[in-house]
């Protein structure tokens, strides 16, 4: 760590917040407290380790029960005084043993939509390893890629034609069903979201001269 860094984030305080974050999905973890120390040896062990103000003592999230967090990034807000951990979590991140601390809902005006993607990945991915005969991702599974490799074809079929129409609804509705159906396709060559993200990411990267 930087010693202007350093001295930037614990210059009015022995401790700060931290905000733990999912690198993949983006979904808030947890929040916890550090000090000087916990932030090196997180930044030196790349796992979070936090300061327990009851306790009086250092702690490394998943010591115990296995639910480590591997550390991605750190980052530190424009008055530095509060952190944002990016981590590739190994389990859950509460004790309740729900992925995030922020579980409980005190308002909502509409339903959240941007783990989408990685929550119906995880469905496919269970219907996958766990098959039901009334669930249609597991007869896809079944019937094995040249079925899944159709569905994806028909439903770029269905895509093209409804751009064609200029129909906004219907484009929508078909590539919304051609990403369903790439998903299963995905989950069935051992293909994550990740992947792509990161092929994104090199490409972006890549045009932008970095």
């Amino acid at each position: 760590m930087d010693n202007l860094d350093e001295q930037k984030l614990f210059s009015n305080s022995r401790l700060i917040p931290a905000i733990i974050q999912d690198q993949s999905t983006g979904e808030v973890l947890m929040l916890a407290y550090m000090n000087q120390q916990s932030l090196r040896r997180t930044i030196e062990t790349k796992e979070t380790w936090f300061y327990s103000r009851s306790r009086k003592e250092l702690w490394n999230k998943g010591a115990t029960s296995g639910n480590k967090q591997i550390v991605q990034q750190i980052q530190y807000d424009c008055d530095a005084d509060s952190l944002l951990i990016k981590v590739e979590p190994l389990g859950p991140a509460c004790h309740t043993g729900e992925q995030t601390c922020f579980h409980n809902t005190l308002y909502q005006e509409k339903e959240s939509s941007y783990s989408i993607i990685h929550d119906i990945t995880a469905i496919i991915k269970n219907r996958k390893m766990e098959s039901s005969d009334d669930s249609y991702t597991s007869y896809l599974f079944r019937e094995g890629m040249d079925k899944i490799l159709k569905k994806v074809g028909e439903e770029t079929s269905e895509v093209i034609i409804g751009a064609k129409n200029l129909d906004n609804k219907e484009t929508i509705w078909e590539i919304s069903d051609l990403t369903y159906h790439v998903l299963v396709l995905m989950e069935l060559m051992g293909i994550t979201v990740t992947d792509i993200k990161e092929e994104l990411t090199r490409r972006h990267l890549s045009k932008a001269g970095k």
